[in-house]
């Protein structure tokens, strides 16, 4: 009886340890698992932090080396218009050299004063003596007032005031005051014995700006005003008023 319980009393002992044994193999081994796992990770996760800086090194190299390269694309493009700015204005400088140089020398001037207050009036001198004025003719060319200044339009700006009719009778018309301006050329040109008159009209009646004679009416289609430059030079006419007179002067354009 004694025997058997020493038996059993050893197969218990060897159960035990035989347990402990099996349960220290089996944690060890799972140890071993685990740190196999996080060494597989944090191996995995070191190769992908040092490719994502390897590719972030890249994009910052790809990025610095297009900015230059942008940087440098927009000095070559100022220098290049600099270049071209200097070129054009160089070239401007040596046409101006080799352009003729020219000064304005007076031949004639000739002024008539405004007796009419009428503001039609004044406003048809005004539009023709802007018209008018810095009018070049070139020498050995033919003027001609209607041509030069056109049709009195009310899309120009004209209004009607008093002109005179065939009969000699005031009347309203657009352009009223045309006339005026005309006459004061004519007698700065008579001033010029090298510019010839080729068409020249009286007015039905007397005017009061100009003596008897000397006036010169016009009327688009009908009545003109016409000279030759026979100068030897161009000229130009200028024009203006200032409400209290007309003023045409002609100036000789002669090379310097």
């Amino acid at each position: 009886m004694k025997k058997n319980r020493t038996w059993i009393l050893l197969i218990v002992i060897l159960a035990v340890l035989f347990g402990v044994g099996v349960y220290f193999y089996i944690r060890t081994t799972n140890n071993n698992s685990n740190e196999q796992n996080y060494e597989a990770e944090r191996t995995s996760t070191t190769n992908n932090n040092q490719e994502n800086n390897n590719t972030n090194i890249t994009q910052e190299e790809n990025n610095t080396t297009e900015n230059e390269a942008t940087e440098e694309q927009k000095n070559q493009e100022e220098e290049n218009k600099q270049k071209e700015a200097e070129a054009k204005q160089q070239q401007q400088q040596e046409e101006a050299k080799n352009q003729p140089q020219y000064k304005e020398e007076q031949l004639a001037t000739f002024s008539t004063k405004i007796y009419s207050k009428d503001s039609a009036r004044q406003n048809n001198i005004k539009i023709t003596c802007n018209t008018l004025n810095n009018t070049t003719v070139k020498n050995g060319a033919t003027f001609s007032f209607c041509s030069t200044v056109g049709k009195a339009t009310s899309a120009k700006g004209y209004q009607e005031a008093d002109v005179y009719d065939h009969d000699g009778n005031k009347t309203k018309g657009l352009g009223g005051g045309n006339c005026q301006v005309s006459s004061t050329l004519y007698n700065s040109v008579l001033a010029v014995p090298s510019l010839k008159v080729t068409e020249r009209h009286e007015h039905s009646n007397d005017v009061p700006y100009v003596k008897d004679g000397k006036d010169a009416a016009v009327a688009y289609g009908s009545y003109d005003f016409k000279f030759v430059n026979n100068t030897g030079n161009d000229i130009k006419i200028k024009a203006s008023t200032d409400g209290k007179s007309v003023t045409v002067t002609i100036n000789s354009i002669k090379p310097i």
